[in-house]
């Protein structure tokens, strides 16, 4: 290694220390209050204790991710503006999920003492079979996504120290299961806050030095007009050629498969539970949107911006973009400090992954189905033990398909979260604001939306260039709203008190 790439290590693990000891230290501070409101609420949701900016932070960390520090900004490089344009979608999400979402969960949630949001489906539909598949679908895809970002952070580590992939995704993997698995919910979203600022200032840093390092903006301008001939207009196409992927039908899907379609994601929806009250959802909706409005534009734009300092042969992968470009043109300080942005961009969605999915295995299979049929005595130190366990397979499975990754990071991580908006968005949406939401519509949304989307996805059938999202959710939604109309039934008194 290069002293560059030592003293860049050495910051990188700097931070992951500090994330570590907040891990423990917050395992530790937890076993004191446990008598209080109990493992389940404690580690999973962390006894509801959020405040505003804390929750800002947290619903960034958790919807920021490798794509969007390395996947995003790297095909920025070759797209343009129009790949800025595609991530200024995701300015309004922390806005919109606690806007549409937050009060309406956050009031449910304490009523029906849910944690996850399939505690909430269970107490709506009163279905086993809703709360089984619910549950299925999000483990399933969430390992998707888990993929995507052990991928990420092996990647980064690997340009930083020059060391195999697979160590890289050892070492990575290895960090982030242990300080999830430890820490629960509230090192979650601790470490979260601590990563949003650390990303926020990671951006500026990048921007900086690029412009800098490509002699000012009007040199840069120059040279992507003589080498990227519409760089600065949507849907151009690369190099001036039009592509199908880059077609208005397409790009306009980004509004529902990034925009408002995030309404159905169970990581940033649970959220919505975990605030401490009305004045703190206010204040988050507020700094959230600020935040994700300068990691979204600032690290795609800069990602346009890169392509001058490119070698002329290109790097492979775009997901190589970002990293290349911080380690030649960055000062090691900048460098580790920025590099870090990324690196926390992934630990904290793939720990809000893990514990969700966790919390969803261990409260609404385990507890709710196996351990009541066998009759087995639950204790705090069985359900523990459970927890850690549970959560530490659930890191080791992504870590197992990410040995042999498949390409592009953003196309792995956009899969998983059309699957679980398929999945999610019209039970949660319909179940929250439609009194007649039953579970046969619910279980007839889940299906046609899941198989929609993924026979669009397998077979690449896009009328209009529209993704498969789209249509998945416009049949999902026709789905739960026929089915409920004929089934025509009201919730009994109690599901209305709890729910509505």
């Amino acid at each position: 290694m290069t002293s560059k790439q030592i003293f860049v290590l050495i910051i990188l693990i700097i931070y992951v220390l500090i994330n570590m000891f907040i891990g423990i230290w917050m395992s530790r501070r937890s076993a004191k209050i446990n008598a209080q409101g109990g493992f389940l609420q404690n580690y999973f949701m962390g006894n509801r204790s959020m405040g505003g900016f804390v929750l800002a932070m947290t619903l960034v960390a958790t919807y920021t991710s490798a794509s969007s520090f390395l996947g995003g900004p790297g095909l920025a490089a070759d797209w343009g503006l129009t790949q800025v344009w595609v991530a200024a979608i995701q300015i309004g999400t922390a806005f919109l999920t606690l806007g549409v979402v937050g009060k309406k969960f956050a009031l449910i949630s304490r009523k029906i003492n849910a944690v996850t949001v399939t505690d909430y489906f269970k107490a709506r539909y009163k279905s086993p079979l809703v709360v089984a598949i619910c549950g299925i679908c999000l483990v399933c895809f969430f390992i998707t996504q888990m993929v995507a970002q052990f991928i990420g952070g092996a990647t980064l580590i690997q340009t930083v120290t020059g060391l195999p992939y697979s160590a890289g995704l050892i070492m990575f993997a290895a960090i982030v299961i242990l300080y999830t698995s430890i820490g629960g919910f509230k090192a979650v979203v601790m470490t979260d806050t601590f990563q949003g600022i650390i990303m926020t200032a990671g951006t500026f840093l990048l921007l900086f030095f690029i412009i800098r390092a490509g002699g000012g903006m009007e040199n840069i301008t120059s040279f992507l007009d003589a080498n990227n001939p519409g760089w600065n207009e949507i849907a151009k196409g690369v190099h001036g050629e039009g592509i199908s992927g880059l077609a208005p039908g397409y790009l306009i899907s980004f509004w529902v498969l990034v925009g408002v379609g995030v309404l159905g994601l169970p990581q940033t929806a649970v959220r919505g539970m975990g605030f401490k009250d009305t004045r703190s959802m206010h204040k988050a909706m507020i700094y959230g949107t600020v935040v994700v409005g300068i990691l979204m534009i600032g690290m795609h734009f800069a990602g346009v911006l890169t392509l001058p300092l490119l070698p002329e042969g290109g790097l492979g992968s775009t997901d190589r973009v970002i990293p290349y470009v911080v380690m030649n043109y960055l000062p090691g300080w900048a460098a580790g400090l920025f590099l870090a942005a990324p690196l926390a961009a992934v630990m904290s969605t793939v720990s809000s992954l893990m514990i969700l999915a966790s919390a969803t295995i261990i409260k609404d299979l385990w507890l709710t189905y196996i351990a009541k049929d066998k009759k087995e005595e639950i204790t705090e130190r069985k359900i523990s033990r459970r927890s850690f366990l549970i959560t530490l397979v659930l890191g080791i499975i992504p870590l197992l398909f990410a040995l042999s990754p498949p390409d592009i990071i953003v196309w792995i991580n956009l899969f998983a979260m059309g699957g679980l908006e398929a999945t999610f968005f019209w039970p949660l949406i319909g179940g929250l604001y439609w009194k007649k939401g039953n579970a046969k519509c619910c279980i007839a949304s889940i299906i046609v939306g899941v198989a929609t989307f993924i026979f669009f996805n397998q077979v690449k059938i896009a009328p209009f260039h529209i993704h498969e999202i789209v249509i998945a959710l416009i049949f999902g939604g026709i789905a739960y709203f026929v089915v409920g109309k004929i089934m025509n039934t009201q919730p009994d008194e109690e599901t209305l008190k709890k729910c509505f």
